[in-house]
């Protein structure tokens, strides 16, 4: 009998971030490991990773780390695993070269040689463990699911997917894999939630290619086409459409988003004609009704640099007048906003805007019937929902009960919870050390709330820093005070309130000089909170008060 615990890292109750423990008597199996991309909340992090504590405890029960597409969310943490523990890590062709990139980069090329390629007819013999694939629809080649398959039934986890009978050959699910799957006693299924609660199902790719095709054919000028550099299903349709409708595509940076720069070299990528790609030195040779201009990269990146386009403060392209602004990826809920300033920007130009998503419903995530199909597939005990935040993880719960499975098989976890199979049920038995840990440039974990705090309200109220060189000895001030103001009020209209912060300042200071106990904290905590309370009484502001506050030893007075 095998001991089975079941353990998200990331991806519950959170939108990416994937990253889930199976532990299989001693033998720990990593699905995916993946970041997520900050909110504006989090201002200045650059992502945000799962705690890899608990593996770190544990590095020597780690047998492998399974990827199931290339994506951010799923292999984007990798490196920074790999940095704590070492691990064979496997995946498809184009996920495993992807993830050696991000090694690289991190300085780990000696870890590239425990990477290992699968495929969909690959299957991996541990000790008590059989691993397995099988072929998922998702926007970039090669993804799959993975089968853990033990003495008490199988684990199986999606990745994520969608379902779509008219997707070309690098993006096809394979049915008759799921179906001998669902044969079997599968335990558990870990199910990709993040669209589980769309009202719309979504369309083929097959429509989307048309749409696309139709919108470059009836442009009058030249299209702008804004998409996710790493959804590469879209790239192949807009070759294709720019190929159909007799226009070259240009890319107006050096290089081409890593991702597909990479699916390319790979042929992952069909490049229907080589005419159909042209260097951008020579954009301004062709007629406007011949061009269009591929603006790709991360999440959030490409409505950035049409916003640049718009409002010409892009190096190589200005959005002009007969301009059509081609947005072809679905914003999350964050980007709304953004995406409706950047059409008003676009309308302002002169250009016309379309979107992919202004008739149809596209998506690289199951939709409702896709999820209740995948349950019928499987057949599994319990399901858990993951990679979705908590409403959409109850929707995928819900869509279980629709399907005939009872509501104590539908499990809902939080990040850490340790869920336990045993004598044939599940059960929450634990937690272990869960939760995020955010990456600044270089420094991983080292900003915390306290930080992030001080940034925000440095954000909102700004700074007020004032300057003073004492001596102790002489019980004197030497300068200043001088005081600075960066994002709280403009110094040369405030300055009645500059010359009260002027005094407090001298006040402060000569009380505590004449002090027999003078204590340097407790100087600089007193301008803080005197200061701080006058600000807010005169502007009902609070910025970041900070006292620098100097001493000269050496100093002597002038001898008259």
């Amino acid at each position: 009998m095998s001991n089975i615990n079941i353990i998200p890292l990331g991806g519950v109750r959170e939108e990416g971030k994937n990253m889930y423990i199976v532990e299989i008597n001693q033998a720990i199996f990593v699905l995916d490991c993946g970041l997520l991309f900050p909110e504006d909340d989090l201002l200045g992090i650059d992502m945000v990773i799962p705690d890899f504590t608990y593996l770190e405890e544990n590095a020597d029960r780690v047998v492998g780390i399974f990827l199931s597409h290339g994506h951010a969310d799923a292999v984007g943490a990798l490196p920074y695993l790999l940095n704590k523990i070492n691990a064979p890590v496997f995946g498809t062709h184009l996920t495993i070269e992807l993830a050696s990139i991000s090694a690289r980069k991190q300085g780990l090329e000696d870890r590239i040689e425990n990477f290992f390629e699968i495929d969909s007819e690959t299957e991996i013999e541990f000790d008590e463990v059989t691993v397995s694939f099988f072929r998922t629809t998702h926007t970039i080649p090669d993804s799959v699911g993975i089968v853990l398959e033990t003495s008490e039934g199988s684990i199986v986890y999606t990745g994520d997917f969608r379902f779509d009978p008219s997707a070309s050959k690098f993006y096809q699910t394979d049915f008759g894999r799921l179906t001998d799957i669902g044969e079997g006693n599968v335990i558990a299924l870990l199910s990709d939630s993040a669209a589980a609660e769309s009202p719309v199902e979504n369309v083929s790719d097959l429509m989307i290619s048309e749409e696309i095709t139709e919108v470059f054919r009836n442009a009058k000028g030249r299209v702008i086409v804004g998409t996710i550099g790493s959804n590469i299903a879209r790239i192949q349709q807009v070759l294709e459409a720019a190929y159909q409708s007799k226009r070259t595509i240009f890319i107006p940076s050096d290089e081409l988003y890593e991702i597909v720069d990479v699916a390319i070299q790979l042929d992952k990528i069909n490049i229907p004609s080589r005419d159909v790609i042209g260097s951008f030195k020579k954009v301004d040779s062709f007629k406007d009704n011949q061009v269009v201009i591929l603006a790709t990269g991360d999440v959030g990146e490409p409505i950035k640099t049409i916003q640049a386009m718009a409002q010409g403060n892009h190096p190589s392209v200005r959005i002009k007048e007969h301009d059509t602004v081609y947005i072809a990826t679905t914003p999350s809920v964050s980007m709304e906003t953004s995406v409706a300033r950047t059409k008003d920007m676009i309308y302002k130009a002169g250009a016309s805007v379309l979107s992919v998503t202004d008739h149809h419903k596209t998506s690289g995530h199951a939709t409702p019937n896709d999820l209740k199909l995948m349950l019928n597939f499987i057949k599994p005990q319990y399901l858990i929902p993951i990679n979705g935040e908590y409403r959409m993880l109850k929707a995928h719960a819900d869509l279980a009960t629709q399907v005939g499975m009872k509501p104590d098989q539908v499990v809902i976890l939080s990040l850490g919870d340790v869920l336990e199979y045993k004598n044939g049920k599940m059960a929450l038995s634990g937690q272990v050390d869960a939760g995020d840990v955010l990456v600044d440039g270089i420094g991983v974990g080292d900003i915390g709330n306290v930080v992030l705090r001080d940034r925000r309200v440095l954000s909102e109220d700004g700074i007020f820093v004032v300057v003073a060189t004492i001596s102790r000895r002489l019980k004197k001030i030497l300068v200043g005070p001088q005081i600075t103001s960066r994002g709280f009020v403009f110094m040369k209209t405030s300055t009645d309130l500059i010359e009260a912060c002027s005094d407090i300042t001298l006040d402060v200071l000569d009380e505590h000089l004449a002090s027999d106990d003078f204590d340097w904290g407790e100087l600089k905590g007193d301008l803080r909170e005197k200061i701080g309370k006058f600000l807010f009484k005169e502007t009902k502001r609070r910025p970041v008060v900070l006292p620098i506050i100097m001493e000269a030893s050496n100093y002597q007075a002038k001898k008259d």
